[in-house]
């Protein structure tokens, strides 16, 4: 048993551990009718994956934990990007992904999935977490910033960091005369997006670019996935930029002004954002897109709220494989598949009404 791509985070590393060695060793949990970590079946394969960098500390504890109850199964989940993901699902490199955002209307309407017998898909809303804007400033822990701020640094208009426009939100605070370096991702990435539809929905004249997996700007400096642009910031003074909260643990964190308050990010906080938000309209039952509006974010949410999915096919050209990718999905969204990545990754579990959703979309899934 294998994972492809192990978080490096130190809070996964015993669940990692078991995902290289081989976990036969422990007895697994039952399984309940509420949906916990699956007992020990019959099934055997292997199944492919790629895509969302954001689910990387998620899927390292799904792995291992999946693995461990079907011993006969391996599970290998390549950390690529959403973007490379979603076109490995077209080709059929990969039997599902991760993907920080569902196909949009005119891709479903292409359709042409590799792996799938019809172009019915299944996708599923399973990790919801803050995007977090993190920097690298000496001595400097947290920061205040507003929206417009925000779109101004990443555009390339506000350029140092004791411009006024930061001083101003953050009194007391001994902001360098130090150049801003934002960073962003140089492949296409469901997390750029998020951000981006973040920067235009709130500051459309500071950011007048449309929201896009892929940057628009020739500015700032990239990196290759969520892992990429956090060595970017940890490595450069005077850096800024986003990444999966997950992942930017001892940066410094940005407090986002959301009505009169600036709220800083936290699984809750996100999780209040992504529940004041509808699904979207014209879609199946079994695709399950939020339609996220950051300009529309509650008080005391966090406005930069990623929700990734899980798409695989509605029925497969491989029986077996069809099986392996439903149960895989079952136990992802059970009430204990989401425990496990709450603690490995800090997300906001899925509430028991979206999981009823949720489950009912897997329900589609053909398997032997």
């Amino acid at each position: 048993m294998k994972i492809s791509h192990i978080a490096r985070l130190s809070a996964i590393s015993a669940i990692a551990a078991l995902a290289l060695a081989g976990c036969a060793a422990n007895e697994p949990a039952p399984s309940d009718s509420e949906g916990s970590a699956p007992a020990e079946t019959a099934l055997t394969g292997t199944i492919e994956a790629t895509g969302a960098s954001s689910q990387e500390a998620a899927q390292a504890a799904w792995v291992a934990a999946f693995q461990q109850a079907n011993t006969g199964t391996t599970v290998n989940y390549t950390s690529t990007g959403s973007g490379p993901g979603r076109e490995n699902f077209i080709s059929g490199a990969s039997n599902f992904i991760g993907s920080d955002r569902a196909y949009t209307a005119d891709e479903l309407a292409a359709g042409g999935f590799g792996a799938c017998v019809s172009d019915d898909i299944v996708e599923i809303p399973v990790y919801i977490s803050p995007v977090a804007v993190a920097f690298n400033l000496d001595g400097i822990d947290s920061l205040n910033l507003d929206g417009e701020t925000i779109a101004k640094i990443f555009a390339g208009d506000i350029t140092n960091w004791n411009d006024p426009a930061i001083a101003s939100q953050n009194d007391g605070v001994a902001l360098p005369d130090q150049a801003i370096v934002p960073v962003h991702r140089a492949e296409a990435s469901g997390t750029q997006e998020t951000f981006t539809t973040y920067l235009n929905a709130v500051a459309p004249d500071a950011w007048t670019e449309e929201p896009s997996d892929v940057w628009p700007l020739e500015s700032g400096e990239a990196a290759e996935g969520t892992s990429g642009v956090v060595a970017a910031i940890s490595e450069g003074v005077g850096y800024i930029g986003f990444a999966d909260a997950s992942q930017a643990e001892g940066l410094g964190q940005v407090s986002i002004k959301v009505g009169d308050e600036y709220v800083p990010y936290s699984a809750e906080a996100a999780s209040a954002l992504v529940a004041a938000s509808p699904l979207e309209e014209g879609r199946s039952a079994h695709d399950l897109a939020f339609a996220v509006d950051p300009a529309a974010a509650p008080a005391g949410s966090y406005p930069i709220a990623l929700v990734s999915y899980l798409i695989g096919c509605v029925e497969y050209d491989d029986a077996e494989v069809g099986s392996l990718v439903k149960a895989y999905f079952q136990y992802v969204a059970s009430a204990q598949g989401q425990d496990d990545a709450a603690a490995a990754a800090g997300n906001a579990p899925i509430s028991e009404d979206l999981r009823t959703k949720v489950n009912a979309a897997i329900d589609a899934m053909v398997a032997e």
